[in-house]
């Protein structure tokens, strides 16, 4: 991912390597990494049988919010973007027993891997 792109919030699709032993900690038995998405400090992080959205927070990124959301509890998911000359995309996804569902502002161009990726898992 460069820099520029960090900068302007585009997910850019990172190797399994360079996350692997990150992400080692919060893997369970049996379960693989398919594909990583990263957002300057964040990650969406697809696994086999989960979807973990991974938020660094502070200045220093030590304060680390994970949230697991299993596929089957993914009710759907919705990519709004604004127009040809606004790049954000905003992507939603509910899940199931919440009325609200979880809100991440994106680039329009780079949602694109994240939105396949979640529809392959829910869905295939």
């Amino acid at each position: 991912m460069g820099l520029l792109d960090a900068l302007l919030g585009n997910a850019s699709e990172v190797s399994l390597e360079s996350v692997a032993e990150e992400l080692a900690p919060i893997i369970g038995d049996g379960e693989a990494i398919q594909r990583v998405f990263k957002v300057v400090r964040d990650m969406y992080v697809f696994t086999n049988r989960r979807l973990i959205l991974i938020d660094k927070q502070g200045i220093t990124g030590k304060k680390v919010d994970y949230h697991s959301i299993p596929y089957k509890q993914i009710t759907q998911f919705k990519l709004e973007t604004a127009g040809h000359f606004d790049l954000d995309a905003e992507f939603k996804i509910w899940i199931s027993g919440q009325d609200n569902p979880i809100i991440k502002e994106l680039k329009k161009d780079s949602v694109v891997g994240i939105q396949q990726t979640l529809a392959t898992y829910m869905f295939g």
